[in-house]
């Protein structure tokens, strides 16, 4: 067996954070490698190193059989090995063309060779099975159309060891299939793929290996072919883990048992979690769930965007206390627009917002978080965090007036209420002054989480791809987060184009597709078979179901 990587010993410090302690992966070439762990596991970071970001404080590392400890970004460009990141790295002012081939422009004689940029460009999405248009500008592109951008970017430098970072966490089941098409069409010619992912179907789907990380440890390898989700996640967590989809009922009441061997301060973290969690499970349904005065209602909504001016289309829906409404449905649909006009990010044209039958469609967002609406965004970069502060002042962004005297914040104060929250969703590393750029994807979102359902009194909330980039463990707690606000009477509205997730959570589903809700119905109703239709288009007609 070729080996395409070979990492052993390796150990990295950030600080006080040891991200990887005696870290070890080997990826034969020729093959889709899976690597997974809960967030802060270190999956990230020993990607990094091969990719030629940081340099390894122990350990080598060798890429077909040459040994590139320490190397650099350009030598390992240089060498075939391409990374794409979990979030997105590109200039959104640039065209798709212009992002490509930026440090590397054609030229006709003097100029920019634009037409030239355009035409490899082309050539490229042609060859991978990747469409898009080289002369859009990227700013105007959908999440799915981002990430195939950013595989382009890495291709396009000749890339024939690819590492992707959580590449399906944007993207919609069809858009799923086909990057699987591209990656094993990549594999057919001689590539090689590493993929870090949460998604454990995905896992089992796609690769033929798969290295488990904890802790900044390798902790085993084993062959996709005899592996399940279950079996993954127990290695991944050091206990059992009950999956999304595996069954839509209540969590147990039972406190999962700590797993052995974890330190002392992980135990502590998740005994504070477990104590959250049976919160969740104790807490039944309220006797008039999804029934009563609507805490949220949208009436004939119609917002545009860059691309259209009707991106969501005369919308009107109703989520009452005591309910989670889900809209499913491929991203792109107007969804951002709705949940943007709901929270005061963007103006509506017409129509109106209701909160607890006040009409706030001209507030501002101040006064609709005051009144009690809550929002977790879907890009917790631009929405949800400040990334220069610390854990403890993103978990008070915008409850700053709480935790201050006169003009000044109370410190001690702020750093409690950090504590206790980090603690309760188990943001790792557990320091409440590390800056939020310093976390994994997974912690940040957590970080979003504890503000939004913990850090404020709300009535109806917001859930925008709640656990996008989040390990399974993690996901089983926010799902029982959002159902215990559920159960105490809160309104929730989730969007997520995992369509697993919605119908985990949901007490009704409704569908958006070309900025109008194409079907509603209730959970009983619903199914993956029943939904897929209408989020392809493959059906249209008004809503179904009622509201």
């Amino acid at each position: 067996m070729s080996v395409a990587i070979r990492a052993s010993g390796i150990r990295k410090v950030f600080g006080d954070c040891v991200a990887n302690r005696n870290a070890s992966l080997e990826v034969a070439t020729g093959e889709i490698h899976a690597v997974v762990g809960e967030n802060g596991a270190g999956k990230s970071t020993l990607m990094r190193m091969i990719a030629g970001m940081y340099a390894p404080d122990a350990g080598t590392l060798e890429v077909n059989g040459r040994d590139v400890t320490g190397w650099s970004t350009r030598e390992a460009i240089a060498a075939g090995v391409g990374m794409v990141h979990q979030h997105f790295m590109l200039v959104p002012t640039l065209t798709v063309a212009e992002n490509l081939v930026l440090g590397q422009e054609p030229r006709a004689g003097l100029q920019f060779d634009r037409a030239g940029a355009e035409a490899a460009v082309r050539a490229l999405c042609e060859r991978t099975g990747l469409k898009v248009d080289p002369a859009r500008r990227v700013a105007d592109l959908t999440v799915g159309e981002l990430q195939r951008v950013e595989i382009l970017k890495v291709l396009f430098r000749g890339a024939k060891i690819l590492i992707l970072d959580e590449p399906t966490a944007v993207l919609s089941p069809p858009e799923v299939t086909e990057l699987w098409k591209v990656l094993r069409a990549l594999v057919a010619q001689g590539g090689t793929v590493v993929l870090i992912t949460h998604k454990l179907d995905e896992v089992i789907e796609v690769s033929q290996r798969i290295t488990v990380m904890r802790a900044g440890e390798t902790v085993g390898q084993t062959d996709t072919a005899g592996a399940t989700p279950a079996s993954i996640a127990r290695m991944m967590v050091g206990r059992e883990v009950r999956l999304a989809g595996d069954d839509h009922a209540e969590p147990p009441t039972a406190n999962p048992q700590t797993a052995d061997g974890r330190r002392q301060t992980e135990a502590k973290t998740a005994d504070g979690r477990r104590q959250m969690a049976g919160t969740a499970s104790e807490a039944r349904p309220i006797a008039n769930a999804g029934t009563g005065s609507a805490a949220l209602s949208v009436r004939a909504l119609t917002v545009a965007s860059s691309r259209r001016p009707n991106e969501v289309d005369n919308l009107s829906f109703e989520v009452r206390p005591g309910e989670i409404f889900g809209i499913a449905g491929v991203e792109g649909n107007g969804q951002t627009e709705l949940i943007e006009a709901i929270a005061g990010l963007r103006p509506a044209v017409s129509g109106s917002v209701q909160l607890g039958g006040t009409d706030i469609t001209g507030w501002t967002v101040r006064q609709r978080a005051d009144a009690g609406l809550s929002h977790i965004p879907e890009d917790r970069h631009r929405r949800g965090l400040v990334l220069e502060y610390s854990i403890a002042d993103d978990l008070i962004l915008g409850l700053q007036h709480r935790f201050s005297r006169g003009l000044a914040l109370v410190r001690d104060r702020i750093g409690r209420n950090a504590d206790e929250r980090i603690t309760q969703f188990d943001v790792r590393p557990a320091s409440a002054t590390t800056p939020a750029r310093a976390l994994s994807g997974g912690n940040q979102q957590k970080v979003v989480i504890a503000r939004e359902l913990r850090g404020r009194e709300f009535s109806v909330l917001l859930a925008v791809q709640p656990t996008r980039g989040v390990d399974v463990g993690a996901i089983e707690f926010i799902h029982d987060q959002l159902r215990a606000a559920r159960n105490a009477g809160k309104a929730i509205l989730l969007v997520s184009a995992d369509l697993v997730e919605v119908l985990a959570l949901s007490d009704r589903v409704g569908v958006m597709y070309g900025g109008r809700l194409v079907v509603t119905l209730p959970r009983a109703e619903a199914s993956a078979s029943v939904l897929g239709p209408w989020m392809t288009g493959a059906m249209t007609g008004g809503s179904h179901g009622g509201h």
